[in-house]
């Protein structure tokens, strides 16, 4: 030990700001850390678990139609202030805020495009923007995307994740509920489909209208689905509630949805339904 004298030891100090952030992720419901890439590229779903991370409505788009295929619409779409909202801070502050959080007009991203080969209508919520309340822009946006459907004659897809409405646009928010509803009564006048898909959470005035009005209506395993929170229920009450109440499970066993699709299978399940329920009119010879 003489010859070779006291060993020489070199030390890091890894200070926490050194931690490059947004790497990992934690399964809420295994505990599991997930690196980010990995459940991006598994459309925001724990590969072990199955836990289902909310997904940007332009990603879920993506995922969903043929590649190349969307082009969107209504795009100037957006929320005014009616009503002169002003709380901890003016409305229209909140939307310029959620707007650069999001780099979105709004809540819905409408448009039109391909699954399958087939061309639908379709409008995705984004949670990000404002809890994903509908307002007179979100509401005005499905109402178009509806309307589309009907006029050239093509199933409609919506994908619903919301709060509710949105309180800064009171009345004028309400609205929208039998705006939308009154659209999809016209839809189904004209025998197209349309496809409701609820997802993490889908509550509220949106799931009280076009979310619950599907000739199909598909939701997301484990997502939370209802009119009020399970804790106000419980306070209104006085009552201790089920195992799983609102669950997307707890509700495919009442009847209230048709299927439980995981978000991996949901365009190839879509692609089969649309296959079964819609049959392109041809045109009429002049």
């Amino acid at each position: 030990m003489a010859l070779f004298g006291k060993p020489q030891y070199s030390t890091v100090t890894v200070k926490k700001k050194d931690i490059p952030k947004d790497l990992w992720t934690k399964c809420p419901k295994t505990g599991e850390i997930i690196y980010n890439r990995v459940l991006k590229e598994n459309l925001m779903v724990v590969p072990s678990s199955g836990y289902h991370f909310p997904l940007k409505a332009r990603d879920r788009i993506a995922s969903m139609l043929d590649e190349g295929s969307f082009e969107e619409m209504d795009m100037g779409v957006s929320s005014l202030d009616p009503l002169e909202f002003n709380a901890t801070s003016s409305y229209p502050e909140k939307l310029k805020q959620n707007q650069a959080k999001t780099k979105e007009t709004d809540t819905v991203i409408s448009g039109v495009g391909t699954m399958g080969g087939t061309r639908v209508s379709i409008a995705v919520m984004d949670f990000r923007f404002m809890a994903a309340s509908l307002g007179s822009a979100a509401g005005e946006k499905l109402t178009r995307t509806i309307e589309r459907g009907t006029a050239e004659k093509i199933p409609v897809i919506i994908v619903s994740a919301s709060g509710g409405a949105r309180m800064q646009e009171g009345i004028l928010s309400l609205m929208q509920l039998a705006k939308t509803s009154a659209a999809l009564a016209r839809l189904s006048e004209a025998g197209m489909p349309y496809f409701s898909i609820l997802t993490n959470p889908t509550m509220a005035g949106v799931m009280a209208s076009y979310a619950s009005l599907g000739d199909v209506i598909i939701a997301e395993p484990e997502a939370l689905i209802g009119f009020a929170g399970p804790r106000v229920i419980k306070e209104t009450t006085q009552q201790d509630l089920p195992a799983g109440f609102q669950t997307s499970e707890f509700l495919l066993d009442r009847g209230l949805i048709d299927l439980i699709v995981p978000r991996l299978e949901m365009r190839d399940r879509l692609i089969n339904l649309i296959k079964a329920l819609y049959r392109p009119q041809k045109a009429k010879a002049s």
